[in-house]
């Protein structure tokens, strides 16, 4: 059985990450988001194990000091991290997993995981992004400027990653994600690996 591929996906508040994995899901087999492990509250339709595995700060630390995790941060007064063993049982089950994190956590992905293939999200263009923000209507002025500078302070990272789509018209963005996933299984080694008798046969002097 081939081995998955760990995707990391990367992108400022606003550029349309979520839309985009919800329908790269829809039409991709054999491919998962992580779930991360956090300490924060489970929001109205939120479900545990679903949208996030929630769990006490104890049981979190109790997790850190046990290296559970493949990657944890503090955001906002509270923590985040990846499953590494339910990382590792999904790609050796040959599925592909996506990891939405921001470019702190993806370095320290890479560092563990060099072989993992980073993607970027960007907008079209800032007045794009600050109308996304400001059309959400959920939040004050105050608020949506700091998501901005926040945003602009992310999108600096855009170059550490392997791919970089700009997500200006929604279905074309979806193809080019959805490409750079059908072109990563095709590669060699993952080719073999699936398909490694019929390569065989292939070549046999048998036939």
């Amino acid at each position: 059985m081939s081995q998955g591929t760990l995707y990391i996906l990367s992108a400022p508040s606003g550029a349309g990450k979520s839309s985009l994995v919800s329908a790269l899901l829809e039409k991709t087999d054999a491919i998962k988001v992580s779930v991360s492990h956090t300490t924060r509250a489970a929001r109205p339709g939120e479900e545990d194990g679903v949208n996030y595995n929630f769990v006490s700060v104890d049981d979190f630390k109790a997790l850190i000091a046990q290296d559970a995790f493949l990657e944890h941060a503090e955001v906002f007064g509270n923590f985040y991290g990846t499953s590494r063993l339910w990382l590792e049982e999904q790609l050796s089950q040959g599925i592909d997993i996506i990891l939405e994190i921001d470019w702190q956590g993806a370095r320290q992905v890479r560092d563990l995981m060099p072989e993992a293939v980073g993607i970027f999200i960007l907008p079209p263009s800032r007045a794009a992004l600050q109308q996304r923000l400001d059309n959400r209507g959920q939040d004050s002025a105050e608020i949506i400027a700091g998501r901005m500078a926040e945003a602009v302070s992310e999108m600096s990272h855009f170059d550490e990653y392997d791919y970089v789509i700009i997500n200006d018209k929604f279905d074309q963005a979806l193809i080019e994600l959805r490409s750079v996933i059908i072109a990563q299984r095709q590669k060699l080694a993952n080719q073999q690996a699936r398909h490694g008798k019929l390569l065989a046969d292939l070549l046999s002097e048998n036939h």
